[in-house]
């Protein structure tokens, strides 16, 4: 499998896109996953078709929307699925990002279950039928929280446009997110990248320059061709981008 670097938008919310675009680009990314809350917002026709426009001629891909969709939650609040399909179409996005849900998978009974593979059926036919593909967020308080409720969602979901991104949880150990990675591993779109201290404080990447290694030669096993995507740096400084930049492409080349 071919893996290639490049940056979740949000990691700089605070910039407008052409910001974004122009460090990416300087920094040798290949491409970015959009954010749906401040950069692409959801329904926003003309920011998904200036954004796609915006990052094709620098040169870079759009890897994914990153949408704020929350399975079994969203439509009821008043975000339609076929918005963020529409939204991520026009963005010219393969792969959008979805929730499962907004509990933890052991706090989720059968009937909250039932509710989220409901809604993730609903918008994956709605993203197959334009081409793209639906990716869970591999997250804390959701149900792809654990390997095994991400496995049985996926699973259960077999057959439609459904796979899941990973990241590694801070909380657990190298030899424990390596589990995690092999698990889904089958239904693998794209790696978050960053490096937290169990408490969630920012680091360097070259701090976790070992683990992403490590992970980096699993994803690699899997067929096809993925982003490797840094997300998020200390005190969201555009400045340390580079230097973290240069650390994933090393790890890229040597893993």
């Amino acid at each position: 499998m071919t893996l290639q670097p490049g940056l979740v938008s949000v990691t700089f919310r605070h910039l407008a896109p052409t910001q974004v675009v122009a460090l990416a680009r300087t920094a040798g990314l290949g491409g970015i996953e959009w954010g749906g809350d401040v950069h692409v917002p959801h329904g926003n026709d003309e920011a998904a078709r200036r954004v796609a426009d915006l990052t094709a001629t620098a040169g870079l891909a759009t890897v994914g929307y990153g949408s704020y969709y929350r399975l079994g939650h969203s439509a009821a609040e008043g975000l339609a699925p076929e918005t963020v399909v529409r939204t991520a179409e026009l963005l010219g996005a393969p792969v959008v990002r979805v929730w499962a849900g907004r509990r933890p998978s052991s706090e989720a009974d059968a009937h909250y279950r039932a509710g989220v593979v409901d809604d993730a059926r609903r918008i994956a036919d709605l993203a197959g039928a334009v081409g793209l593909t639906i990716a869970f967020e591999y997250h804390r308080n959701t149900l792809t929280d654990t390997r095994e409720s991400a496995t049985w969602l996926l699973e259960t979901l077999a057959g439609l446009p459904v796979r899941t991104l990973w990241q590694p949880e801070p909380e657990r150990d190298r030899a424990e997110n390596l589990a995690d990675l092999h698990a889904v591993l089958p239904y693998l779109a794209n790696l978050h990248v960053f490096a937290w201290t169990p408490e969630r404080r920012r680091l360097p990447l070259r701090c976790h320059y070992s683990d992403w290694a490590a992970y980096v030669a699993v994803a690699r096993t899997a067929p096809g061709q993925r982003y490797a995507l840094l997300e998020f740096v200390a005190d969201d400084d555009p400045s340390l981008l580079a230097a973290e930049a240069a650390t994933l492409r090393h790890v890229l080349a040597g893993a």
